[in-house]
């Protein structure tokens, strides 16, 4: 299962965030520097309006929607790379995750206290930004002296290594994350087996009070998260983490009510949960009958027979064929069968990729 880590200093409304993501309170929220020690590990939904009128339609009672693991890991501090605070587990845990949402506190509160003694959004993001690329740097320079023997011993594939270190290590001596890089393919590739903390893709998650919510621009710290996710290509999302872990409180349809009536039109954490997904570079695609109607996750690109393998690894092995049919065009035909006489469900064999909103059934053997 994919892995997003939620990060940011102490204090800043990680674990409020958490818990309103997992729809639980398992995560300590407290106003004090490194309540959380061990990280709060939760399963979370992946909002999708499709599920339900799929589900009517093959009249399967069971709705199982995709899933995405978020872990909120202790605050960073400064020094972290040097083990100060709860550094060094704070990193530890960041290398285990797939994406890293970095929640940067934008409001102002006398009675919350900040680790830093004020709010400064780009302060604080470059603070983990330098400890992150410090941790990094110390990961480069130790590689960089094992591929250096090697290249003396003779191994080719050394030198291409010590190319990609040589482009990445300036970087993080500015103290840069290593995505910053542009690389061919082929140098991802080893940069991928350095397991750099700077390399994750980053969503930045403004944490506002509820009084700026609606009126999200007149706030100055979110306009400055804005400038910084512009600066390095990245993306951010606003929300309010305390209101959030409110509303899981709530049944849905009060829960929408009460954000229209804050003229907030959907939920923050919707729109976290989603852009994480689509950061990822994911793809859902459906299946359904009478046991259930099921979304599964896989990277864009891949071919039907591993998406088959996601269900079991029986049907990849015995892959024949795929029927598939876009979800809006099932949707439109009311039926699998009048789907199916239209000529809107599709063969297809081995090298087909799985698009978003297929919904497709699995032919196989073994």
């Amino acid at each position: 299962m994919l892995r997003a880590g939620i990060v940011g200093l102490p204090n800043v409304g990680k674990s409020t965030l958490f818990n309103a993501l997992t729809a639980q309170q398992a995560a300590l929220a407290a106003n004090y520097p490194f309540a959380t020690i061990e990280p709060n590990v939760g399963v979370v939904a992946v909002p999708d309006d499709r599920l339900e009128p799929l589900a009517k339609l093959v009249k399967s009672e069971k709705i199982v929607p995709a899933t995405i693991e978020f872990v909120d890991v202790a605050g960073l501090v400064r020094g972290a790379s040097k083990g100060e605070g709860l550094g060094n587990q704070f990193l530890a845990h960041i290398r285990e995750t797939d994406l890293v949402v970095q929640v940067v506190r934008c409001f102002d509160d006398e009675s919350v206290v900040h680790v830093e003694g004020s709010v400064d959004p780009r302060r604080d993001v470059e603070t983990i930004q330098i400890e992150l690329a410090l941790s990094d740097l110390a990961t480069v320079e130790r590689r960089r002296e094992r591929s250096q023997k090697a290249l003396k011993a003779g191994d080719k594939a050394a030198r291409a290594e010590i190319e990609v270190l040589d482009k990445i290590q300036p970087v993080l001596e500015e103290g840069k994350p290593a995505r910053a890089v542009q690389l061919p393919k082929d140098e991802r590739e080893i940069v991928r087996s350095l397991f750099l903390l700077t390399i994750e893709p980053t969503i930045y998650a403004a944490n506002v009070n509820e009084a700026t919510l609606a009126d999200r621009e007149s706030n100055p710290h979110v306009r400055t998260l804005r400038e910084i996710a512009r600066e390095e290509s990245a993306e951010s999302v606003v929300i309010c983490a305390e209101l959030e872990a409110q509303l899981v409180a709530l049944p849905p349809a009060e829960r929408s009510e009460y954000l229209r009536s804050l003229g907030i039109p959907s939920s923050g954490v919707d729109r976290l949960i989603q852009k994480v997904f689509r950061l990822l570079g994911l793809n859902s695609f459906l299946t359904a009958g009478e046991k259930e109607v099921r979304a599964w996750t896989v990277h864009k690109g891949t071919r039907a027979p591993q998406a088959a393998g996601e269900i079991h690894s029986d049907m990849e092995r015995g892959f024949i064929r795929a029927e598939v049919v876009g979800y809006q065009d099932l949707i439109g035909a009311g039926s699998y069968a009048a789907a199916r006489e239209k000529g809107l469900i599709r063969l297809e064999g081995k090298e087909y990729e799985i698009q978003e909103g297929d919904v497709v059934y699995f032919r196989f053997n073994v």
